[in-house]
């Protein structure tokens, strides 16, 4: 390998490009220029190589709503024509109302920082939807709790957190100083991708702008919250893809005030884990926790072992999930999907 190889392989490496990427090149592919989606807008797409950043040329009848950002394509070196997107290692996507399609979030991601504050944006339902999202797209889940440099009982808040699934590592900390990053580092190293998720308002562009190290005119528009509801203004309105201080990337995302769970069985199973294991137990096998005789989990509520408003707000995600994911429909060969209907 030559010096020249070593470099545009380092390059590629410090981007995100892994075996996982590399070994999907096929054998007449060898002369394409890898590159990672970094913007989506209505009509253009941008991206970035181990050269430089390029705006890739979409195919005929291509839709830039096909790609996420950190999604990585094969283009054409001089033409910078748009051959292929790879398969992607993780996708968060989201339900919408009034959409058939899932609208896509971000694309191979290791982490996802999960942002809420300690204030009256603190709501344990939301945050297990974003969750179980995140399960559902086999994304790591790291909740941040912002603002906690002006509350007095930031760790009641840090407990509250912990609880809402197993295992999940809970970071409160103030999104504006420096510190931030030091404390988030071991997610944000060379190579690796952060996204976040989170309402309007809970410090989600001042994050990335700690992250990132922005300054000038390249600063996330950040913006204030209503006091008396804790609610923001959308300020970030399309994703981005941003490199952080210590050499991973980060992405930002909108503000979501509303979030539809849909196809995401798998995640709320492992989001609701102390559910999940105690199913097995109960006397039938479709057992609905709602009122069957032998049920474990009824008997857990009554035993104070497991919250009732636990167990009631992983029904309603779970009717939800339902509710919202396409079933086959049709005779075979030639099916069509549908929501499901109770």
């Amino acid at each position: 390998m030559t010096a020249a190889d070593a470099a545009l392989d380092a390059a590629l490496c410090a981007l995100g490009w892994s075996a996982f990427f590399a070994g999907q090149r096929r054998e007449d592919e060898t002369e394409l220029l890898p590159a990672r989606i970094s913007s989506v807008h209505r009509t253009r797409l941008g991206a970035l190589s181990a050269a430089g950043p390029i705006e890739p040329v979409l195919p005929h009848r291509g839709r830039t709503t096909s790609y996420a950002i950190g999604d990585w394509v094969f283009v054409e070196a001089h033409t910078l024509r748009l051959i292929r997107r790879l398969d992607r290692r993780t996708l968060l996507q989201r339900h919408t109302e009034g959409r058939r399609e899932l609208q896509l979030a971000a694309a191979n991601v290791d982490t996802l920082f999960i942002v809420t504050s300690c204030n009256a944006d603190f709501n344990p339902a939301r945050l297990e939807r974003y969750l179980a999202l995140a399960n559902q797209a086999e994304m790591n889940p790291v909740m941040l709790l912002t603002k906690a440099d002006t509350v007095t009982d930031a760790e009641t808040y840090r407990q509250q957190a912990l609880v809402l699934q197993r295992g999940l590592e809970v970071i409160a900390l103030n999104a504006r100083s420096p510190d931030a990053a030091t404390i988030l580092a071991p997610w944000c190293g060379t190579g690796l991708t952060v996204a976040m998720v989170g309402s309007s308002g809970v410090g989600k562009s001042t994050l990335v702008n700690t992250l990132a190290g922005l300054v000038g005119e390249d600063v996330q528009v950040t913006g204030s919250i209503r006091e008396n509801d804790a609610k923001g203004r959308h300020t970030t309105t399309s994703r981005s893809l941003h490199r952080i201080a210590g050499g991973g990337w980060v992405i930002d995302t909108p503000g979501l005030r509303t979030l539809h769970v849909s196809e995401a069985t798998d995640g709320i199973d492992t989001l609701f884990a102390e559910i999940t294991d105690l199913a097995p137990d109960c006397r039938f096998r479709d057992c609905t926790h709602t009122q069957e005789p032998g049920c474990a989990v009824i008997a857990a509520v009554k035993e104070g072992t497991l919250p009732q408003e636990r167990l009631d707000r992983w029904r309603k995600l779970l009717e939800e999930n339902q509710a919202n994911t396409p079933v086959l429909t049709g005779a075979r060969g030639n099916r069509t999907t549908a929501k499901k209907r109770y």
